[in-house]
């Protein structure tokens, strides 16, 4: 049954209470949605009307002129580009989050492969693959090699210890020797831990691969 309420009303015609940019876009939200309920158009409603130009004369008067704010807006992009995405993944963590979960699966494929070419491995004599597990958990990515496989997960060995590799004796080899612990900020430098993975392994360096990447 629809039902309408005077209060969205109200607050239009005195939006003193709505001081912070959350509170003018409750108040806009909630007016919407009495709307809904009232069976209403809301982009005809002169509630709704009053309640987003409040909202958009709010948001002129801070942040600075639009100029700024949209370079500012380049710059965060362009930051974000700069910076591994698995970051702040690993930090906040990915379950009950699929959009979340999807891309730490992406990133962390991109990373391995990374790692696989840091490490001088060619196309045919490795795999990379995607567990992804439950809703609960962020699930793995393995990069799985003739000599090494690593493995990429979040919140189950906690933090610092994100990613596990090993030394197998071949790719149909999925327990191998001892494990051994490292972060995702290591991952995200890929011949830097190359390096560490053929110095704790005891796997030959790749001929010139690394060196190349490094320089």
């Amino acid at each position: 049954m629809s039902y309408d309420i005077a209060f969205r009303f109200q607050q239009a015609l005195d939006p003193s209470a709505l001081t912070t940019l959350g509170n003018c876009l409750h108040g806009l939200n909630a007016a919407i949605e009495d709307c809904r309920n009232a069976g209403k158009p809301h982009d005809s409603d002169p509630a709704v009307i009053l309640l987003a130009r409040h909202l958009g004369a709010f948001a002129a008067s801070i942040g600075g002129p639009e100029p700024l704010l949209r370079r500012q807006c380049m710059d965060a992009i362009a930051d974000l580009r700069r910076k591994p995405s698995l970051i702040p993944l690993a930090h906040k963590g990915v379950a009950y989050d699929a959009h979340a979960k999807k891309v730490f699966h992406s990133e962390g494929r991109k990373a391995l492969r990374a790692l696989a070419d840091a490490l001088g491995l060619v196309d045919d004599s490795y795999d990379i693959r995607s567990h992804r597990g439950g809703v609960a958990i962020s699930g793995d990515v393995i990069l799985h090699a003739t000599g090494i496989y690593v493995q990429l997960s979040l919140g189950l060995t906690g933090a610092g210890r994100e990613v596990m590799f090993r030394k197998v004796a071949g790719r149909d080899d999925h327990i191998g020797e001892r494990n051994h612990w490292a972060s995702v900020h290591e991952l995200v430098q890929p011949t830097r831990f190359a390096n560490r993975i053929c110095r704790e392994l005891g796997l030959p360096r790749p001929d010139p691969a690394i060196d190349r990447l490094a320089a």
